[in-house]
Formats: C-alpha cells, sequence, structure tokens
C-alpha cells in the first residue's frame, strides 16, 4: 500500500516536474543561460563562481517568467494550434492563476538575483521580459515587425553576461547585443517557415512579407550576411575589450558562411525541409560561435 502511494506521489511530482518545464520551456530558457555565462566569460578579468550561478539561475527565472507570462497571455491561441494545444494552461493541467503565480514568483526572484551582481544587470533583465510580454507578444498577431521587437530581448542574454560581469555597457556587449540580434531574424523567419500554417491558425504573422516566398527569403539571406559582418567585426581591433584573433575569425566567418548556403538552399527550393535545415544550422551556429569565441580568449 505504502509503495502504491509512494508511487503516485513520484508520479504526481513527476508530471507537475515536466509541466513547469513547459511553462518556462526549458531548452529555450537553458539556451539563453548559456549565452548568459559565454558573455560572462568574455567579459570577465576574474571568473566568480557564486557569479556564475546567480547568473544562470538569474537567466533561468527571467526567461521562464517571460515565458510564463506569454502563455498566459496566449492560452487562447495556444489552444488552436496543433504545436502549442498541450501545453499547461490549454491542456487544463494548470490554471491561470497558478500559471500568474509562476510567472510573478519567477519575476521576483530574477530580478533580485540579478541586482545582486549589479543594478545593470537587473536592468536589462527587466527590460528583456517587459519587451517581451507586453511588446512583442501583443504585436505577433497585429504584424510582422513583432520579430523585429522580439529580436531585442532574444539579443540581450549574450550582451548581459558581459554587463554581468563587468558592471559596463560599452562597445563589447553592443557588439555582443548585435552578433544575436541579427541571428535572431534568419532563426526565427526560418522556423516562422515551417510553422506558418499552425501560426496562421493562431492568427500570428511571423514572415516579414507574410508568405512563405522568395521576398521572406531574400531577407533571410540579407540580416544573415549582417549577422557574418557583425561575427567578425573584433578581429579588426576596434571593439574594446572584445578581441578575436585571426584564426578563430576565420572559423566564426566559415560557420557563417555555411549557415548562409542554407539560406540560399531555402531561396531556391522554398520549402519546409530546407527551412528545418536552415534553422538547425542557425541553431549549431550560435552555439558554436560563442564557444570559439570563448576559447579564443583563455588560449
Amino acid at each position: 500500500m505504502k509503495s502504491a502511494i509512494g508511487t503516485i506521489k513520484n508520479s504526481n511530482l513527476s508530471l507537475v516536474l515536466n509541466d513547469f518545464k513547459e511553462i518556462t520551456k526549458v531548452r529555450l530558457a537553458v539556451s539563453v543561460v548559456f549565452s548568459s555565462i559565454a558573455g560572462y566569460f568574455l567579459g570577465a578579468y576574474e571568473l566568480q563562481w557564486s557569479a556564475i550561478l546567480l547568473l544562470a539561475f538569474g537567466g533561468y527565472c527571467m526567461v521562464g517568467a517571460s515565458n510564463a507570462f506569454n502563455q498566459v497571455i496566449e492560452r487562447d491561441l495556444d489552444a488552436l494550434m496543433k504545436r502549442t494545444q498541450n501545453r499547461p494552461i490549454p491542456a487544463g493541467r494548470m490554471s491561470v492563476n497558478s500559471a500568474m503565480g509562476i510567472a510573478i514568483v519567477l519575476t521576483l526572484l530574477g530580478v533580485l538575483s540579478l541586482y545582486v551582481l549589479s543594478p545593470k544587470t537587473a536592468m536589462f533583465g527587466a527590460i528583456s521580459i517587459f519587451l517581451y510580454t507586453s511588446v512583442y507578444t501583443p504585436l505577433k498577431t497585429k504584424t510582422p515587425l513583432s520579430v523585429f521587437v522580439g529580436a531585442i530581448p532574444g539579443a540581450i542574454p549574450f550582451m548581459l553576461g558581459w554587463v554581468a560581469a563587468t558592471d559596463d555597457f560599452g562597445i563589447e556587449p553592443g557588439t555582443l547585443f548585435m552578433i544575436q540580434f541579427f541571428w535572431q531574424f534568419p532563426h526565427f523567419w526560418a522556423l516562422g517557415w515551417m510553422l506558418d500554417e499552425d501560426y496562421k491558425k493562431g492568427g500570428f504573422k511571423m514572415l516579414p512579407t507574410g508568405k512563405k516566398d522568395t521576398g521572406t527569403a531574400l531577407q533571410i539571406i540579407l540580416y544573415t550576411i549582417w549577422m557574418i559582418v557583425i561575427s567578425v567585426m573584433p578581429v579588426f581591433g576596434f571593439t574594446g575589450r572584445l578581441h578575436l584573433s585571426m584564426p578563430a575569425a576565420i572559423i566564426v566567418f566559415l560557420m557563417g558562411l555555411a549557415m548562409l548556403i542554407f539560406a540560399f538552399k531555402l531561396y531556391e527550393k522554398r520549402d519546409n525541409r530546407a527551412a528545418k535545415s536552415l534553422m538547425l544550422a542557425s541553431v549549431s551556429y550560435i552555439t558554436l560561435m560563442q564557444v570559439v569565441y570563448v576559447i579564443d580568449k583563455f588560449i
């Protein structure tokens, strides 16, 4: 009997944990934390593991809060789309009040954790939540320009790590911000291309031309080119303490070129398979680029 009760409790705990991971979008949150820590490594004069832990915890809380607020706001639209209808709120596994409670608690914990690092870090974290929930989310059903707005909070994490390490905002974190800012467009438009039919069920306008056409593919190519240009800028020596050696710059350039090839393939084929390949290439690019930057600093 006790064994059966224990099994039920463990099962319930597992379900609650899974819903928490779903409402905070754990994979996205972990990738954001990774970007923040990479930025911290680049900016830090001396690594402090207590600061890294605070940044990781605060970063997860801020992203988790943004996603929880987003799912509260879009709960009716989520129920219309195949990819989101099994989320905790539309599926009925979590109440709106519970989700709001999680979002508020995570916001407070996130801001407090980042404030311990520095007030500037907390400020940028708070700006990220505000833009994501109060500007980007409502605009998604109004205009494709929502992606431009969403790219701002999406680009903050890489920069946030530098600010957390230095309590300063200058050319270095600004460059990190711009790299991830321009990366957002080919990444999200490739995703939007893949999910266009589903997005339209929810009334979301994610593609720049509103269609899966050559105009959208061309813009993806142009933004990818800008991303490559900004990514290798530190090799020229005018981005302050943010340096990139020639070998590292060549590696970053070649990775960007590989992503650009996938963008051209999407322009040529204009199908979901090419869009998926580009999306996966973009995820690989942003992760490996950050790894190259960090390794290059320490070797």
